[in-house]
């Protein structure tokens, strides 16, 4: 029997260990936790059903790890849920970890069955540990059940007074989530922001900055007695909570604070006599102080946060410092790239001055990304001026011979706006524009021409069309080798407006076309050969051109012909503008030789034309060729005017949550300073408090502090300002020195010491003579015989003599309790 018993105990051990050395192994080969998001072992056949149900720690905990690996990977696991929420409560720290990461995310797919876990969460929320406190408040301001707000509501105030930071960091966060469960508790969710406002942790400082802007973003004035010390934790926050904070305190700025002295109002009061420079707020200097050393962070959302901050904060002259750490971030990845280059175009519009000494560093690469490019060439388009124009027209001439289309496209128009904006090189500008008409790149031609057309409608204000008609000329023989419809539209209208024959021309035309140039008929024929397949924007531009053509050479019988032709062909087109055209020009030649229908055989037509005033033909030319308004510089990418640091910026449309990011207006006076003082910014003086007399030390402790003729009855106390204390007691008649010197109190230091040695020794010589010196009597007798007969009769009294020697004795004594008291005096 006891053999039996034996063996099943040792099959028992035996199955055990090898449970256990299975168990041991599997853990070896998943000590790689990278290993779950492999793809291939997430496709192989696992149940876990059966790992999630299992009675092992183990095995539940590999399930879960499976099942977040799946949700990584986007896959949906929602099947799960009621074998995963049974653990919800499992002793198992890492297994609760995992299952809240689950709900997390499938709390909104599920709400009921999670609510069926909301006793868990509750007691959780009482834990030890920290963290499953935070991860329990989450989880259950994560359930989107409105029944439950109040007891969200509950939690939130609950966990805003724990100890732990990063359980009022959860808490912060969870104030949004309850507001948007249910508006109604607002009182109480403002009153546990109130409370979170003076937490002094930056830990959680970001996450209350995100939830006073979810719930009051317009009450500022609650943040008065917060300011200061915002400032101060804003460079001890995380990287995020900066973000938020900065933002925050951006915006309060803004509103409640003075503006800053600007350039203007320096240079008028520094003009003035008896006036001081003005002043930057301190506040406000608080706050960029503060946020300045942030522009060296890794993070490029604080770079970008403390950049808004002292670009719409800071004076004019102290904006300069955020261009190179913007520029830093250029070499970090393509988003971050892409979203810096869209700030730092802000910059170059509204201040181009402070980009143009780093031009080089904005230059397109060739490895730059498409719309990289496009918001770069913005960029130096806003930084042209008339010193690097020449070196922005060679760094043009070569980006047009990029294999991109858009960017061609770009930098050809960027050449006429560099003739624009530096009339010394509108020459160099115009001759590169002429000799890309000729490009066998049909892109870069129809670019050309739409910029010579943008180029020369600015020249006619200001009267500068010298060389024009070469280069109209020049247009007009690559008419049939252009396709781009907005380009032929281009061609027609020069050719129409540099129809009228100019001094310089040396061909001879019949006396009929002596008023305009000789390749303008040809032009005409071929705009009106191709008027039925063209655009309605060539169609226009030929009516335009047929028009302007009759008015100069109405006498013409050919050029009459089709000009009546294509008015004929207009006034059934099937586009309303091209009819509307084509009726307003008819009416407008009635008076120039008959007009375009005289003789048409159609008296009513006739008529209704006839209706009304009737100009001559030098009135017609003047309102075809002159008054011509100069146009307006036109945005060709179609960007808003964004603020720094928005998501309206990127995107180029107004986005809805870039209105909390919309800075007011600088007020006409800010608010008192004395709203923002707290206790925090009273110094407290250093001798302000009163001395403590603490037990077992000083003089009291050693027990003669009340002997009679001591002198440390009293406790000494150190005040500001008093005398200073001297190792002796203080003499009556002598006040004591003000040392408003650091040499004059060690002088008197060293005075006092000096008196102290002097009594020290006057001590020490009133001693020696109390003391009585042994002396040889025969010695004394053979020198001093006088002395020893005159003390005849003090040595034969035996009484007295012994008298004498008591009260020596006594002298004695009180002398040496005084040595004794100065020199405990002295330490």
């Amino acid at each position: 029997m006891a053999f039996n018993n034996l063996a099943e105990n040792a099959e028992r051990l035996s199955r055990r260990i090898q449970e256990s050395f299975q168990e041991r192994t599997r853990d070896f080969t998943k000590s790689n936790q990278a290993s779950y998001l492999d793809a291939n072992d997430l496709d192989k056949t696992v149940n876990l059903s059966k790992l999630l149900d299992s009675t092992s720690e183990r095995e539940k905990l590999d399930g879960l790890k499976r099942i977040i690996a799946m949700i990584s990977k986007n896959r949906n696991v929602s099947a799960y849920f009621a074998q995963v929420i049974k653990n919800v409560a499992s002793p198992n720290l890492e297994i609760r970890k995992l299952v809240y990461i689950f709900l997390l995310r499938y709390a909104n797919v599920e709400p009921d069955l999670a609510l069926l876990s909301i006793n868990t969460f509750q007691k959780d929320l009482a834990d030890s540990n920290p963290l499953i406190r935070a991860m329990a408040l989450r989880v259950l301001s994560g359930i989107p059940v409105t029944s439950i707000a109040s007891i969200v509501a509950v939690a939130i105030r609950k966990c805003a007074a724990d100890s732990s930071p990063y359980v009022r960091k959860a808490a912060a966060l969870a104030i949004p989530k309850c507001y948007n469960l249910d508006t109604t508790h607002l009182p109480l969710l403002m009153q546990t922001l109130s409370t979170l406002l003076r937490d002094r942790s930056p830990l959680s400082v970001g996450s209350v900055a995100i939830a006073f802007n979810a719930i009051c973003p317009d009450r500022l004035e609650l943040l008065h007695q917060h300011y200061r010390r915002w400032c101060r934790m804003v460079a001890d926050a995380d990287a995020w909570g900066q973000v938020q904070l900065l933002e925050l305190l951006t915006r309060y700025a803004r509103k409640m604070l003075s503006r800053p002295p600007s350039e203007e109002t320096i240079e008028a009061e520094a003009g003035q006599t008896n006036r001081e420079d003005p002043e930057l707020d301190p506040d406000l200097d608080l706050l960029l102080t503060n946020a300045s050393p942030l522009l060296h962070s890794r993070n490029p959302a604080v770079v970008m946060a403390v950049s808004r901050t002292i670009y719409y904060l800071a004076p004019v002259k102290e904006r300069q410092k955020i261009v190179l750490p913007l520029l830093r971030l250029l070499h970090s990845s393509k988003e971050v790239e892409r979203v810096t280059l869209e700030n730092l175009s802000v910059l170059a519009r509204d201040s181009p001055e402070m980009l143009q000494p780093h031009v080089s560093r904005l230059y397109i690469r060739s490895s730059d990304i498409t719309q990289v490019k496009q918001v770069k060439m913005r960029i130096l388009v806003a930084l042209i001026t008339p010193g690097n124009a020449q070196d922005m027209l060679r760094e043009f001439k070569d980006y047009v011979l990029d294999t991109d289309d858009k960017l061609v496209s770009d930098a050809v128009w960027a050449i006429g706006r560099c003739a624009l904006k530096a009339p010394d090189a509108s020459s160099s500008c115009l001759s590169a524009l002429t000799m890309l008409i000729r490009s066998s790149n049909d892109v870069a031609v129809a670019a050309a021409v739409l910029a010579l057309k943008s180029l020369h409608q600015h020249q006619i204000s200001l009267k500068t069309s010298t060389g024009t008609v070469n280069v109209v000329a020049s247009l007009a023989s690559h008419y049939d080798n252009i396709s781009h419809p907005e380009a032929r539209a281009c061609i027609l209208w020069m050719v129409g407006q540099y129809a009228r024959a100019s001094d310089q021309r040396s061909t001879p035309m019949p006396e009929s076309l002596q008023a305009i140039e000789p390749w303008v008929p040809d032009i005409l024929r071929k705009g009106v050969k191709s008027f039925k397949s063209d655009p309605s924007a060539v169609r226009l531009q030929t009516l335009t051109l047929a028009a302007k053509t009759f008015v100069l050479a109405s006498s013409h019988e050919q050029i009459r012909l089709l000009v009546r032709y294509v008015f004929s062909l207009a006034r059934y087109d099937l586009d309303y503008d091209v009819r509307d055209r084509a009726r307003f020009l008819t009416s407008l030649l009635t008076g120039v030789n008959g007009g375009i229908s005289g003789g048409s055989g159609n008296d009513e037509e006739d008529a209704a034309v006839q209706e009304g005033v009737i100009l001559r033909a030098p009135q017609v030319i003047h309102v075809l060729f002159e008054g011509k308004v100069t146009p307006e510089d036109e945005d060709r990418w179609k960007t808003g005017a964004y603020d720094l640091g928005t998501a309206s910026l990127i995107t180029g449309i107004a986005m809805q949550d870039d209105y909390l990011r919309q800075l007011p207006d600088w007020p006409h006076e800010g608010t008192d300073s004395s709203l923002r003082d707290t206790q925090d910014d009273t110094p407290t003086p250093f001798y302000s408090q009163p001395s403590l007399k603490l037990p077992g030390f000083g003089p009291d402790s050693i027990g003669f502090s009340s002997r009679p003729g001591s002198t440390l009855s009293t406790p000494v106390a150190l005040t500001p300002g008093g005398a200073s204390p001297s190792s002796s007691a203080p003499k009556p008649g002598l006040a004591r020195p003000q040392y408003m010197d650091l040499d004059k109190f060690f002088a008197s230091d060293e005075e006092a010491a000096e008196s102290d040695s002097e009594e020290d020794e006057t001590d020490e010589e009133i001693e020696t003579q109390a003391k009585p010196k042994p002396q040889n009597v025969a010695t004394t007798v053979a020198s001093h015989p006088v002395s020893v007969a005159s003390q005849e009769p003090t040595t034969t009294g035996g009484d007295e003599a012994s008298h004498s020697t008591h009260e020596a004795d006594d002298e004695y004594t009180d002398e040496e309790s005084d040595e004794e008291d100065a020199f405990l005096r002295r330490g």
